[in-house]
């Protein structure tokens, strides 16, 4: 029996594919990352294509977007010329590969456009004050944000984990915070 045959990997790779389609990842794509997270081996398109009844070309589009994310990769099998993939398996790696592909894709031109309206804004006269403002504000808040991410993304794995499991925890380190748990 394949792994897409027990109730429990139909329901998480169903379930997987809903929460992609919620954050705007085309449902085939993360059932399909689903099922090679969820596999013991590498599987082939054709392989993919079977478990999830996936039209051919619906495979391939969607194999090339999560190499691009970096969270499948191809791989050969000894004896099979075509071309296998295999998820990662490392959740914390999985999704800082995420996290940092959706920043380039969303944040960053963004806060590349934002930049372009302060300039543009700074040329005239007759912006109002509080959009000029609004906007600023704005394109510092989600840079602010970013100097953060990219603080955070250098530091170990391990230390990462720990700050997660410290939680809200963390403030007491924080001059001038109080701890109101």
């Amino acid at each position: 029996m394949g792994i897409e045959q027990t109730p429990e990997a139909q329901e998480y790779i169903l379930l997987w594919g809903e929460m992609g389609s919620h954050w705007g990842v085309n449902r085939s794509v993360s059932q399909i990352h689903a099922l090679l997270y969820l596999s013991n081996r590498p599987l082939n398109a054709e392989e993919i294509c079977a478990s999830l009844a996936l039209a051919r070309s619906n495979v391939s589009t969607a194999l090339k977007e999560l190499q691009g994310y970096d969270i499948v990769r191809r791989t050969h099998v000894v004896g099979d010329r075509r071309d296998h993939f295999v998820a990662e398996l490392d959740l914390w790696d999985m999704f800082m590969a995420i996290v940092a592909e959706r920043k380039r894709r969303e944040i960053d031109p963004i806060i590349s456009r934002l930049n372009q309206l302060n300039v543009q804004m700074a040329q005239r006269s007759d912006v109002p004050e509080h959009v000029r403002h609004r906007i600023g504000r704005m394109h510092e808040f989600i840079s602010t944000l970013t100097r953060w991410y990219q603080q955070v993304r250098g530091l170990k794995k391990s230390t990462l984990i720990a700050l997660m499991k410290l939680g809200s925890k963390v403030a007491r380190f924080v001059p001038g915070s109080s701890d109101k748990s």
